[in-house]
């Protein structure tokens, strides 16, 4: 007898996000997988995390994803195929993948996505729109509203999308996320310290010190390379430098925002204006982000507690609740 399982899975470009029905549960996972010798895989997910910015020189550590879409299809797959099998300890057999999709994307990009999941030939593949399930999880009433503006910071891009009545009126992909500002925050700290830091590192900095709406005087203590000596050494970074670094990026995004609301037809933009801009995504975690983003569109921002998992939350919605698969291709 076959088993018949159904997942729910947002293809991130950081991490991986799946839904599995049958033991209601959400994994999340790095969007990574470690490669040896161009061929050979080692590792995948977190596994492969803790090799990244560790690995030989003959092992890579990549993500298949790229500013929020597929790069390489087969890597993908190998990702999505692990991972599968690790939260179904036993193999794949006749499985739903209800795989969500960027808005912004052409035919050819769609197809990556139903490619990577029809691998195994043995699956069902649904696509939903990931404003639809971004706003399913935000309690948006998508048959009914007059206009609702989302925006979703991602690890590499941000999508800025506008729904009424069910439909996607307007929708972007912005290539800035969180990692271009981790990017920042190396170069800033190689520029003034002479040291080197990774990703990871930079990444904790934004989190823990980019503080946007008070001047809080803190610092971290980092250990990084010495630029000149090639050693470990240990530096003192503070948040003010974090804050200067990161604010440019971020008034970048809000500029894309307030260029959206410009292009909203003015009967859906006054909703917007009621309702408030709705922020998802996992780089909302930078302190205060959505009193920034207030400030500097003029308009009222309801943060979303889910962060990163606000989308794979939407498709968990789907997935048990029938009225709403009208939106399940």
């Amino acid at each position: 007898m076959l088993l018949h399982k159904t997942f729910g899975v947002d293809l991130g470009t950081s991490t991986i996000k799946i839904y599995a029905q049958d033991k209601d549960t959400i994994i999340t996972e790095k969007n990574m997988i470690a490669i040896r010798n161009q061929n050979q895989i080692l590792a995948v997910g977190n596994e492969a995390y803790k090799i990244f910015e560790k690995n030989p020189s003959n092992v890579s550590v990549i993500s298949p994803m790229a500013y929020g879409k597929i790069a390489d299809i087969n890597h993908t797959e190998m990702v999505l195929q692990a991972l599968l099998e690790k939260i179904n300890a036993g193999g794949l057999f006749n499985n739903n993948l209800y795989l969500a999709v960027p808005s912004d994307l052409s035919e050819i990009e769609q197809r990556a996505y139903y490619t990577i999941g029809n691998s195994n030939r043995k699956s069902k593949i649904y696509m939903i729109n990931k404003t639809i399930a971004d706003a399913v999880a935000l309690g948006i009433p998508i048959n009914h509203t007059k206009g609702s503006m989302i925006v979703n910071i991602g690890a590499q891009s941000t999508e800025i999308s506008v729904i009424e009545r069910g439909k996607i009126v307007l929708s972007k992909i912005v290539a800035m996320g969180g990692t271009q500002l981790n990017e920042a925050i190396v170069n800033e700290v190689r520029k003034n310290y002479n040291l080197h830091i990774g990703n990871r590192t930079a990444r904790r900095l934004k989190f823990s010190l980019a503080y946007l709406k008070e001047d809080i005087k803190e610092a971290r203590k980092i250990v990084g390379v010495d630029s000149l000596s090639g050693l470990p050494r240990e530096g003192i970074i503070p948040s003010d430098m974090i804050y200067e670094t990161i604010l440019g990026p971020v008034r970048s995004i809000c500029q894309e925002i307030r260029s959206f609301l410009e292009r909203t037809p003015p009967q859906i933009y006054q909703n917007i204006l009621e309702e408030g801009i709705f922020l998802a995504g996992g780089t909302t975690r930078i302190p205060d982000i959505d009193w920034f983003l207030s400030q500097e569109t003029g308009q009222k921002v309801r943060l979303s507690g889910y962060y990163e998992h606000c989308t794979v939350c939407g498709l968990k919605e789907i997935i048990g609740n029938r009225t709403l698969h009208k939106w399940v291709q």
